[in-house]
């Protein structure tokens, strides 16, 4: 599990809830059945409105991801394409056909079938490059989704406020409610506001930011099968590979500060 995606969605709801029963509140003042229905359905409306349904879908598939942690130990694969590399050398690339059912990963299981067929070196490459843009983009559009959810919502928000303000209007002559009417007309703002930033734009940066941690992966798969059509010496394929992959997450722990 993401344990930091977890205590930071407990944390946030925490505090607001926290906050709210120390200034004296109640939970009951803020939840409110017709708020929610309005900001929620709103919301979800405009998403349908905005993204093609396969994204809306993916994102809702996506979910889940946002609190389960992206294995970003590549030894394993790096070993694993180390090994075919050395037969592939030592052998010939037809060697490692006997070999294919014994690889881990999906992709490079896959990659390296067309380098036995004996494809060029440039059709594998672009073979590879488009298998991995595409899952990038459908996994980077389900960020998305989430984060224009965050963009409406707390406009949506306000638009619940709106209304509970015109029927508060329409209790002028009943003094005693307009307080009461005005504090549960505001609990629509606070819904939206509170989902966008506390949930739905969090969640899809996320997404966006393990859809980047998976294509790292990716991409160390599609050097091994590069190098090993290239014949290169197994030894300074797993020192490009490791050099790739410290260089990475370099440039991903600079650009997150």
């Amino acid at each position: 599990m993401d344990i930091v995606s977890l205590v930071g969605t407990f944390l946030s709801f925490g505090s607001v809830i926290g906050g709210q029963l120390l200034e004296g509140g109640h939970l009951s003042q803020i939840m409110q059945g017709t708020a929610a229905l309005i900001v929620l359905g709103g919301t979800i409306g405009a998403m349908f409105l905005s993204f093609p349904v396969q994204d809306v879908k993916k994102a809702f598939q996506m979910l889940p991801s946002v609190y389960i942690n992206v294995d970003m130990d590549v030894r394993p694969t790096i070993e694993e394409i180390i090994r075919i590399a050395t037969i592939a050398r030592k052998e010939g690339v037809l060697a490692v056909e006997g070999q294919r059912d014994s690889i881990q990963n999906p992709l490079f299981k896959k990659s390296i079938k067309f380098v036995i067929d004996g494809f060029e070196p440039n059709t594998v490459k672009e073979i590879i490059d488009t298998e991995i843009y595409l899952q990038f983009e459908e996994e980077e559009n389900a960020g998305k989704v989430f984060e224009g959810a965050g963009g409406y919502a707390p406009t949506v928000g306000i638009i619940g406020a709106v209304l509970g303000l015109i029927h508060v209007m329409a209790m002028l002559n009943e003094p005693s409610k307009i307080g009461e009417g005005i504090a549960v007309a505001f609990v629509a703002t606070v819904y939206g506001v509170a989902l966008a930033n506390l949930l739905f734009i969090p969640w899809g940066t996320k997404m966006k930011r393990k859809a980047n941690q998976r294509m790292m992966l990716k991409e160390v798969v599609k050097l091994g099968v590069v190098g090993i059509q290239e014949g290169l010496n197994p030894h300074f394929l797993q020192e490009k590979l490791e050099v790739f992959v410290e260089e990475h997450l370099k440039h991903a722990a600079g650009g997150k500060a």
